[in-house]
């Protein structure tokens, strides 16, 4: 049998939505024969700690650019969340070829933010099969 690829994501999320982004990696974490690194930035990263939002915009851009696509999680929440923009905006702009964005909408939610509809490549509802499948099909 071939080696399976690894996958570099970026989980774009809420930090007051962590729950979100814990559930969402285990369901990856579960997907058979799937292997992935996770590049994001949960809660409890120091990078939190960055002296100012340009140093913190700066180590996000440096999280994502080895991640083959960004997954972001589409809460409606997401529309009002300044970072969340952001990341979007350099998946979008800042390398030479786009990072595609996954936008995967939360359990049991028919309602989703519209920055992030607007923006993804894909949407996908909460299931792993999805997820798994668009992820190893938009992968740069």
């Amino acid at each position: 049998m071939p080696e399976l690829k690894t996958y570099n994501i970026f989980l774009s999320h809420s930090w007051s939505y962590s729950d979100a982004y814990e559930k969402l990696i285990r369901l990856l974490k579960q997907a058979p024969y799937f292997y992935f690194k996770d590049y994001s930035v949960p809660k409890d990263d120091p990078i939190h700690n960055a002296p100012n939002s340009q140093e913190l915009y700066e180590a996000i851009k440096t999280k994502m650019a080895p991640c083959h696509v960004i997954l972001v999680m589409a809460g409606v929440y997401a529309t009002y969340s300044t970072w969340i923009k952001r990341e979007i905006k350099i998946a979008k702009s800042e390398f030479q070829v786009p990072k595609p964005i996954i936008a995967v909408k939360p359990w049991a939610q028919t309602n989703i933010s519209q920055v992030v509809s607007e923006n993804a490549d894909e949407i996908v509802g909460w299931n792993t099969d999805s997820i798994v499948s668009t992820i190893r099909r938009l992968a740069i």
